[in-house]
């Protein structure tokens, strides 16, 4: 075989693209393709030997196709066999075995230039730098030689081009850096300056593009120049600025054919005759009005043509590449634009004047600034009747765009002064103004088309007068109000911030604004509010409404006889509330109507006619859905100042802020749609720093949020707040607790002592058991994994319980404050249903630890809470008797007693848990007691010791089962009051 193909012929051709078709011939026939290609390849390891070329039939032959970038790179070296001699076939061949070295040596060491006639057709391509030292060693002459490679140069060129991208660009970071550095390399073709034949000489090119230093002693400008005394039209000149001194500009005249004359040194002559063609075509593309005969900018520029050249030509011209020098008042008059200002008058929201709720009418007059002059309405039409667009006012040249003027014109004609603007509209201007004030400069919002959207629209902005800018200032620092003295009849002392929250509660309700107290659960929002009702009863002929959910009505009866029992309640809710008839009259003798969120949509048309003192809601998220028909009633019901209550303002998404707002103060963050479209989308979606700051300015004013984190917050608090939280039975539990305690009773007839005593210990357990759930009584099965996951069945579970309700709405809150919780109850069946309803609702790892729970299991949650880790768990639910001591769960903050025990110093021991050595953090226990229920009388019996020693109530339970019958009866009836 070796004395066979001893002797080898290698023919080449080079395509456009760069690509090789080669074959061979021995003794002057063709040598198969696929032998021939086994052969010319057998070394050459990127083409995998070989096996990974194409093969082409062409016309007889079949031709390997090896591919632009191999093209050099294999040509440069190709490692033929030893045991096959090649010959050269033709000029080709050659032509690539003596260039290739030498060009892909220059590709690799970076002597390569953009292709001008390849950027000119809109693509980018390399070819060789002709300046390098490697390529002055190529006969030029002969390679472009007709029997070299005449027109396959095109080829070689693209053969080049494709290694040097293979050499240098490719990844997209280094395409990414090339973007950057020279982004004028990717301009579309449609770009003046690839769309005009010649505009470049090539060397003037690369310097424009700063691949190459411009050698040229000066550069090109356009100068545009403003009328004077002795030129009363705007000029355009081409001039030559000398790079050794700036000031010197030689002005050029120029023809439609490039020839440039005027007076400048000779040794600039080459320069200029080389590149003024392409001054001239380039010109002529991007001004074609400005050719007067021959000549370009023969013809002084009127008013029009000026403004023209200023706000748009100019502008084509820099990207275009060139340099523009302008009159130097231009830059400092463009960004001036026009601006609107909405003058208070001098009285307006004085003491004299009625000034009462977002609504209300503030008198003001126009005033428009241009550049440093202030306009009245009057000034400014007179102003506007020269319809200019570049005037001289007040000794300054003025740029008038008449965009911006149009908007300026509609707004004032949208507002009468007549009419005035509310409060509303000057506050969120005033906020709005400052927020715009505060940005740093440079920063740029994510929203599409934000920033353009701000070059073209007029600010409307507002000029308070001393009494307003008082107003908003004392709004946004509620800590500089002056404290209002506490009311005589609470029965509290209230901590700084709580004082400070009441008399911030009641600055608002002076002016009719809506306020949202939203301070960390546990930081004493009800006692604010109370003594806010305090401070205000006798103000209006109506009571104030509080709004709340059901399981909390029972805690607000409880919370206010204990700090203001001079306060007259009233409860609407239940099947025997009042009427239109009877509730008239008993609102005379009321200081506050306490009512829930499911009756205020009953009695929407009730509650509707009386306009309230206050209307505060209680956990206002409840309303976070704003289309629902208990949002829309309660927003319908009239009240001289509107409160919300809430420790979580947003859960979610930024429409149930809206939806709080909208029912504080009705209008003032838009409507719903305009809020999803200014604030809302461009927040969520694209974290628009700048909408945040203007939501963060116009929310402030109304929403007082305290965090137990804060340095003054956390002096004041005690190291462990215990809290009752009293709760109301739900209408299944009450029916269910009266027929267990009928069923007792009956019992009670006929059973005499041991199993007495066990009736009433069984009795005893189901009632606490059905305090906390009906299922735990009814025995029904737990809702399967699928029941979980459903929502609607899910909170229809949890809503037959009171308790579980409120608990899963403090989790909540508490969960989003970043806290962590113990859940302490002495059922086991609870605990699962606690764990399987909270781990579903927050969707998170809930532990649950009971005297079933392996030891080993058991250290491995305690390690895992104690962790602290943000991602691990947060909620540990633990049965009384087993998690109550020899644990250290210093993690939580928070201890909740599901249902009482009847030993306090076993529910002190079980917080004793969280509250202990390591803890760095303040405790809050939340002790729940169902209202009416035999745990209520019990904890009152605890609290006052009344005719029971305390060692027999810490001792055990057996002390119920030596009552009497009518003692029994006493302690199990449910209390109808509540």
């Amino acid at each position: 075989m070796s004395k066979t193909w001893y002797d080898m012929t290698l023919h080449a051709m080079l395509t456009d693209s760069g690509d090789a078709l080669l074959w061979g011939e021995k003794s002057d026939y063709p040598v198969a393709g696929e032998s021939f290609r086994k052969l010319l390849f057998a070394w050459h390891e990127p083409s995998c030997y070989g096996t990974a070329l194409e093969l082409q039939q062409a016309g007889e032959l079949t031709v390997t196709v090896l591919p632009a970038e191999m093209v050099l790179p294999f040509f440069a070296s190709p490692g033929f066999m030893s045991i096959v001699r090649w010959h050269t076939g033709n000029e080709t061949a050659a032509a690539l075995l003596a260039s290739a070295p030498l060009l892909i040596k220059a590709a690799r060491d970076g002597h390569y230039v953009p292709n001008y006639n390849s950027y000119r057709n809109g693509r980018l391509e390399w070819t060789w730098d002709r300046g390098s030292e490697e390529l002055k060693e190529l006969d030029w002459e002969r390679l472009q030689r007709q029997d070299v490679l005449g027109s396959e140069l095109s080829g070689l060129r693209s053969a080049f081009s494709a290694a040097v991208f293979a050499e240098h660009y490719a990844d997209e970071a280094s395409m990414s850096d090339l973007r950057r550095d020279y982004p004028a390399l990717f301009r579309q073709p449609g770009d003046p300056s690839a769309a005009v034949p010649g505009a470049y000489a090539e060397e003037e090119w690369l310097a424009a593009l700063g691949w190459k230093p411009d050698t040229a002693p000066f550069r090109p400008a356009l100068q545009l120049l403003e009328p004077d005394d002795e030129a009363f039209d705007w000029r355009l000149r081409l001039v030559l600025q000398d790079k050794n001194d700036s000031s010197a500009l030689v002005p050029v005249r120029l023809s439609e054919d490039g020839h440039a004359s005027g007076a400048w040194t000779s040794s600039w002559t080459p320069y200029i005759h080389e590149r003024s063609p392409g001054w001239a075509a380039r010109l002529i593309a991007a001004l074609p009005d400005r050719m007067s005969g021959d000549e370009l900018f023969a013809e002084p520029l009127d008013d029009e043509a000026a403004w023209q050249f200023l706000t748009a030509d100019s502008r084509r011209l820099l990207n275009d590449g060139w340099n523009v020098m302008l009159p130097g008042w231009w830059e400092a008059a463009s960004k001036r634009k026009p601006r609107l200002h909405a003058r208070v008058k001098p009285d307006a929201g004085g003491r004299g004047q009625s000034l009462f709720g977002m609504n209300a009418l503030v008198d003001f007059d126009w005033r428009i600034a241009i550049g440093e002059a202030n306009l009245s309405e009057t000034e400014f039409a007179e102003l506007l009747s020269r319809k200019e667009k570049l005037i001289r006012f007040r000794g300054e040249w003025v740029y008038l765009d008449p965009a911006l003027l149009e908007q300026i014109r509609k707004m004032m004609d949208s507002i009468s002064p007549d009419e005035g603007l509310s409060l509303q509209d000057v506050l969120q201007l005033h906020l709005l103004n400052e927020a715009e004030q505060e940005k740093p400069a440079g920063r740029q919002r994510t929203g599409e088309n934000d920033a353009e959207d701000d070059e073209e629209r007029v600010k409307l902005e507002v000029e308070l007068n001393s009494h307003l800018l008082s107003l908003f200032r004392q709004l946004s620092r509620p800590s500089e109000l002056t404290e209002l003295p506490v009311p005589e009849g609470l029965r509290a002392q209230l901590r700084s911030y709580q004082r400070e929250g009441f008399t911030w509660l009641s600055f608002l309700r002076q002016f009719g604004l809506g306020a949202c107290l939203a301070d960390d659960m546990g930081l004493g929002k009800t006692v604010q509010f109370i003594t806010y009702l305090l401070q205000h009863k006798e103000e209006s002929a109506a009571p104030a409404l509080l709004i709340c959910p059901i399981s909390v009505l029972g805690n607000w009866q409880k919370e206010i006889a204990r700090f203001a029992p001079e306060l007259r309640v009233l409860l609407h809710y239940g099947k025997e509330r009042m009427t239109a008839e009877t509730m008239h009259p008993a609102l005379q003798e009321t200081d506050v109507v306490i009512t829930s969120y499911t009756t205020a949509l009953l009695d929407q048309e009730l509650l509707q006619e009386i306009t309230w003192s206050a209307l505060c809601l209680d956990e206002a998220q409840n309303i976070k859905n704003a289309q629902n028909k208990q949002s829309v009633a309660i927003r319908s019901l009239k009240a001289r100042h509107r409160i919300a209550l809430t420790g979580t303002p947003i859960e979610n998404r930024l429409s149930e802020l809206w939806s709080i707002y909208d029912f504080l103060n009705p209008g003032y963050l838009g409507s719903a749609r305009g809020f999803q479209h200014r604030f809302a989308g461009p927040i969520e979606k694209h974290r628009d720093e700048e909408r945040t700051a203007q939501l963060q300015r116009l929310v402030k004013p109304f929403m007082l949020r305290r965090k137990k984190k804060d340095p003054n917050i956390q002096l004041d608090l005690p190291d462990k707040l215990e809290m009752k939280v009293y709760i109301n039975l739900t209408a299944e539990q009450v029916a269910l607790y009266e027929q267990a305690v009928k069923d007792l009773m009956e019992r009670m007839k006929q059973l005499e002592g041991i199993e007495r005593k066990g009736a009433i210990l069984a009795a005893l357990t189901q009632l606490k058991q059905l305090c906390d759930h009906p299922v735990l009584l009814t025995k029904e099965a737990a809702l399967s994994e699928s029941a979980l996951q459903s929502e609607e069945r899910r909170e229809a579970f949890i809503s037959r319980s009171a308790k579980l309700e409120r608990l899963v709405a403090m989790v909540d809150e508490l969960r989003g404050e970043g806290d962590s919780c113990l859940i302490f109850t002495q059922y086991v069946g609870m605990g699962r249903m606690l764990a399987d309803i909270l781990g579903t609702h927050r969707g998170e790892p809930v532990l649950y630890l009971n005297g079933s729970t392996p030891k080993a299991e058991r250290d491995k949650m305690i390690d895992a809470f104690q962790a602290a880790d943000e991602n691990g768990p947060g909620i540990f639910i633990l049965s009384l008797k087993t998690g109550g001591v020899g644990l250290n769960l210093t993690a939580a903050n928070h201890v909740f007693h599901f249902d009482r025990w009847w030993n306090p110093a076993v529910e002190n021991q079980a917080t004793d848990r969280a509250y202990r050595m390591g803890q760095k953090r303040n405790v809050q226990v939340h002790k729940y007691i169902s209202l009416g229920t035999l745990e209520e009388k019990i904890d009152e019996m605890l609290e006052s010791k009344m005719s029971l020693s305390e060692n027999v109530i810490s001792t055990s339970e057996n002390w119920i089962t030596e009552l009497s019958n009518e003692e029994l009866r006493d302690l199990f009836a449910l209390r109808q009051n509540w």
